[in-house]
């Protein structure tokens, strides 16, 4: 067994803070990385510890490799699961009696769980119906298991308003009211299909012929990837999102395996309005929204106007094209308008940058991914508009805590 280990690691967080979100014990946006309270170190005994980091619209979670669940930030709706409406500014552990946590997704003021027994446990607001639970409650301060979900589930995805689930046997559910307005106005005089509609997990018509194994929702989109290396996407298409000219796809739609030169996908990331996708060759590819820079390429100079809206969303934007930079990486996350990724043992981010989410120290949107420099990421998350790494730590004289190299984390989350 290789004995090159990092002795010491720590959670880095920047960007928008206004409820604590970072962490920190304070409110006050960073515009670099910095190492949150020691709170969280503390209680997570981080030496490779942690399985995931997230975050939603003003919250933060980290889940540990043993199941432990910590969070911090807002608190408004319950969101955090701690029995209580109040802001939390440090990490604290979230009880989940009986149960432990192998995912953690966010919605804008809501959390899903899935425990390592397949069970779903949803807190947070319940205005949309986005918790999936059978009480008529406006938002739940406890976590409250998903019982419509009767059998195991492997991956979940909290929108802004709205939840997916896909189940062991490939199934997939969706619930929540969150694109269900943009569904009325889009399709009017026809009906709006039930699964945008419902405040319980239904089924999504149409993927019968494959086995979807992941799930990923965006502000009013959704997108399942099979075990076969394809996309399906589906709702509202208003910057070109789903691809193609239509402003609402009602029912999954294939995306086509030909803008990504044939490739199989492997991975699939979803911000608000904007998509990223690693194929089987290590190759990266983002297309939707791009105003705030968000697919990490700039415009062609030769653009033709046109799209699924009178907003001209620029066709350039609406395909799928290659990040060259990004090829290999061996992580990407994406915030709602801002992204960052691993790639060869360096953090990169671009996107969004009014709070600082990028961490170059300014408020710039970034049109490319640039190094974020510093740091030695091992994991990386995102919530709407902040930024979190857990990393080897910098030392009291300036050396990193780390007796090998960082890259024999690859792999063990």
């Amino acid at each position: 067994m290789d004995t090159n280990v990092v002795v010491d690691v720590g959670i880095y967080s920047w960007g928008a803070n206004s409820y604590g979100q970072l962490g920190q014990g304070h409110v006050e946006d960073l515009l670099l990385p910095r190492l949150a309270e020691d709170g969280a170190r503390h209680t997570l005994k981080l030496t490779r510890a942690v399985r995931s980091l997230s975050g939603g619209g003003g919250h933060s979670t980290v889940v540990s490799d043993e199941g432990e669940l910590l969070v911090c930030g807002q608190n408004h709706r319950g969101q955090l699961g701690l029995g209580h409406c109040s802001e939390v500014r440090t990490f604290q552990l979230c009880p989940l009696i009986g149960h432990r946590a192998s995912q953690v997704t966010c919605g804008w003021d809501f959390t899903l769980i899935l425990t390592d027994r397949g069970q779903v446990l949803a807190c947070g607001s319940n205005a949309y119906g986005q918790l999936g639970i059978s009480e008529a409650v406006s938002h739940s301060v406890l976590l409250r298991p998903v019982q419509a979900l009767n059998e195991p589930v492997i991956s979940v995805s909290a929108g802004l308003r709205h939840s997916l689930a896909v189940t062991e046997t490939g199934t997939v559910y969706q619930w929540g009211l969150g694109l269900s307005a943009q569904a009325r106005r889009a399709l009017s005089p026809e009906t709006v299909p039930e699964h945008f509609t419902s405040k319980s997990p239904c089924q999504v018509p149409g993927l019968g012929h494959v086995i979807s194994h992941r799930v990923a929702a965006g502000s009013a989109h959704s997108v399942c990837l099979t075990a076969g290396g394809d996309v399906f996407l589906w709702g509202c298409n208003k910057h070109g999102q789903l691809t193609g000219t239509k402003a609402f796809l009602p029912r999954p739609v294939l995306l086509d395996r030909t803008a990504l030169d044939g490739e199989r996908v492997t991975d699939i990331q979803s911000g608000w309005t904007h998509l990223v996708a690693q194929t089987e060759s290590g190759r990266v590819f983002t297309w939707g929204r791009a105003n705030y820079s968000q697919l990490g390429r700039t415009e062609p100079t030769n653009q033709c106007s046109g799209g699924p809206t009178t907003e001209a969303t620029s066709q350039w934007a609406c395909v799928p094209s290659e990040v060259k930079v990004l090829c290999g990486a061996t992580q990407i996350v994406c915030g709602s308008e801002h992204n960052l990724a691993i790639v060869g043992r360096r953090l990169l981010s671009w996107g969004w940058n009014e709070h600082g989410m990028c961490g170059d120290g300014s408020k710039t949107d970034v049109s490319q991914p640039q190094l974020v420099p510093d740091l030695r990421p091992i994991l990386i998350g995102c919530g709407a508009g902040h930024s979190m790494a857990l990393c080897a730590v910098i030392g009291p004289d300036g050396e990193w805590k780390s007796s090998g190299d960082v890259e024999i984390f690859s792999g063990t989350f």
